[in-house]
């Protein structure tokens, strides 16, 4: 019997490394959420106790958090993981979709987990107080670590003060938000020097003329 030649498939030859296209995609998509989510890049890592800047976007229909029940859960969620696992938070101000706060983090890890279980935390505590179910967070957190005694100040003042910065309402000298902490009452005490005291002594920076309001 005579046998039939076996063809051979031709694939396209392609060298190892990345590929075009391949990998989660740095921006996405989600619906109610309006612009480009936060960058699925790696953060930056460090081996020793920082200050860090964090902030959370929320999903659309979780609702608008500066009201008491949800603002309350908020609150209870932050004061029971203030100090868990080598991450302390020391200054948090809740807005109407997203959340800041000021951490103190052991290490990169420990920044992770600790923001990984406060938002657990959260997730489980707001679906109970509404009654719903599903997810909670737009996105992943976005963090910056804070190196100096200048970028501890303006973010710790950035934070508490940040309803008056951007709200449309008449506020009085006198007003103090109920949904953030005081400049001067961290959560958890910090055992970072810049974070507990060293950022006191920086002058508060006067924006330029130049700068949007």
């Amino acid at each position: 019997m005579k046998r039939s030649r076996q063809l051979a498939l031709a694939f396209p030859k392609r060298g190892g490394g990345r590929q075009p296209g391949a990998g989660r995609p740095r921006t996405r998509e989600h619906p109610g959420v309006i612009g480009a989510l936060v960058p699925h890049l790696k953060r930056k890592s460090f081996t020793s106790r920082r200050a860090v800047h964090v902030t959370q976007r929320l999903l659309p229909n979780v609702g608008y958090l500066r009201k008491q029940g949800p603002a309350k859960v908020l609150q209870r969620a932050f004061a029971d993981a203030a100090d868990r696992g080598g991450m302390r938070i020391a200054h948090y101000s809740i807005q109407g979709n997203h959340l800041h706060l000021v951490v103190e983090a052991d290490d990169a890890q420990a920044l992770s987990r600790g923001m990984q279980g406060l938002a657990v935390r959260i997730a489980r505590r707001l679906n109970r107080h509404l009654r719903r179910s599903g997810g909670v967070f737009a996105d992943r957190f976005h963090s910056g670590v804070l190196e100096s005694r200048r970028q501890v100040a303006n973010a710790i003042r950035y934070v508490v003060g940040n309803y008056r910065r951007h709200t449309r309402e008449w506020l009085p000298a006198t007003f103090r938000d109920e949904f953030a902490t005081e400049l001067d009452r961290p959560l958890a005490e910090p055992k970072l020097w810049l974070l507990r005291v060293g950022w006191r002594a920086e002058p508060v920076r006067q924006p330029s003329p130049f700068e949007p309001p």
